[in-house]
């Protein structure tokens, strides 16, 4: 133990002349030019997730699947604890990037491929590093587009999740740069082309059945279902608390300066943080659609198609796509439906499938070649891959 004997200090600054000599302003984020492909980052900082954050995050995103609400039944099921919700891991992994990938971006401009491997318990430690897949400069008065893949690791350097996105940059075009830390091409990063799933051996405590309502087992879904949810969800300021809780360093989301020096649909008031609207229309759905699921396998091809901001309520509406029986695959009977989610803004779900009908689920950036007008209340497009298990 170190000690040491403390004594009262002496005020110091009305004696010290200020001098403007020496004055520091750190500039952090990369414009489109300081990335190079190959390169990993080992992005700063850490988060233990314990379980009232964990908690925390399940309730205010309004997820009704026990697994991440309950010990005991995830326990009965067969995790060793609760689990820390996907969306929970996936917007930290993100948001401990931003320093490196994307403080100075324009806008993310999608999600693909991302798997989660590893289930994530309270007391776990989360970090995350990216390795840069492409950059795609298009001059210096257009914004660029890089490609990056990104790792979350536990406290054992376990892989709990893999995905990429894309993120499109300016150059710097005069502005001052900051001084990030170098990328390493040699840095520790166990990627995988192929990556493995790795559950425990999973149980159905039949006791436990009443604590889910029956309509959300995998036999309740079949490929074209449409599921219009019901409630809508208004943001309010609360998004700039949960931009911090996640760790996300990107002034878009949470000061105003910044915002009202941006000009065109980004600009104005801070735009809620992507990750975390994805999380609320995921929670609104979970009702319907994940209350029995066992796993999220994944998301692919996920766009934000319109901005959020505090006031919007948003919307969702889910289409099944295909259901496949894996029988007792993953220890108890159950199957994979893969969801096409749709998020919108402002307008009652209901209203916008019956003003938009089979649009809606048109990808927006095909709509132009398809001869068709983009909706303006539809936010965001995603397809899922959930394990959901059978009646029992």
């Amino acid at each position: 133990m170190a000690e040491k004997p403390m004594s009262p200090f002496g005020e110091l600054a009305p004696s010290t002349p200020a001098s403007l000599s020496d004055v520091k302003k750190n500039i952090y984020g990369r414009y489109l030019e300081e990335f190079n492909v190959g390169d990993i980052y080992v992005h700063p900082r850490q988060f233990t997730v314990d379980r009232s954050f964990a908690q925390e995050f399940a309730t205010v995103f309004m997820d009704a699947n026990p697994l991440y609400l309950s010990a005991e039944y995830a326990k009965a099921h067969g995790f060793a604890d609760l689990l820390v919700h996907p969306l929970m891991v996936f917007n930290l992994a993100l948001s401990i990037g931003v320093q490196n990938n994307s403080e100075k971006a324009l806008a993310n401009l999608g999600y693909y491929n991302a798997q989660f491997l590893l289930p994530v318990y309270p007391g776990d430690t989360l970090s995350s590093r990216t390795k840069i897949l492409a950059v795609d400069d298009k001059g210096p008065d257009k914004p660029g587009i890089v490609s990056v893949r990104t790792l979350c690791l536990n406290q054992k350097n376990e892989v709990v999740l893999q995905y990429e996105r894309k993120i499109m940059i300016y150059q710097s075009n005069g502005k001052p740069k900051g001084n990030p830390k170098p990328g390493d091409a040699s840095a520790f990063f166990p990627e995988s082309k192929t990556p493995v799933l790795k559950l425990p051996n999973l149980k159905f405590p039949t006791e436990m059945k009443d604590v889910t309502w029956g309509h959300t087992y995998f036999e309740n879904f079949k490929p074209g279902q449409i599921y219009v949810h019901q409630n809508g969800r208004t943001i309010t300021d609360e998004h700039y608390q949960w931009t911090f809780r996640v760790g996300n360093t990107h002034p878009l989301h949470y000061d105003k300066l910044y915002s009202a020096g941006i000009s065109g649909p980004m600009g104005g008031e801070p735009v809620v943080y992507g990750g975390l609207v994805f999380g609320w229309l995921a929670g609104m759905a979970s009702r319907d659609i994940s209350e029995n699921a066992i796993w999220e396998l994944g998301f692919t091809e996920g766009y934000h198609t319109q901005p959020a901001f505090s006031g919007d309520t948003v919307t969702c509406i889910s289409r099944i796509l295909t259901t496949e029986d894996k029988g007792t695959e993953y220890g108890i009977p159950a199957g994979e439906v893969q969801i096409q989610f749709i998020g919108l803004k402002n307008i009652k779900a209901n209203d916008a499938l019956e003003k938009f009908g089979a649009d809606l689920f048109l990808k927006e950036n095909d709509k132009k070649k398809l001869g068709k007008e983009k909706i303006p209340e539809k936010i965001f497009e995603i397809e899922r891959r959930l394990i959901i298990k059978k009646q029992p």
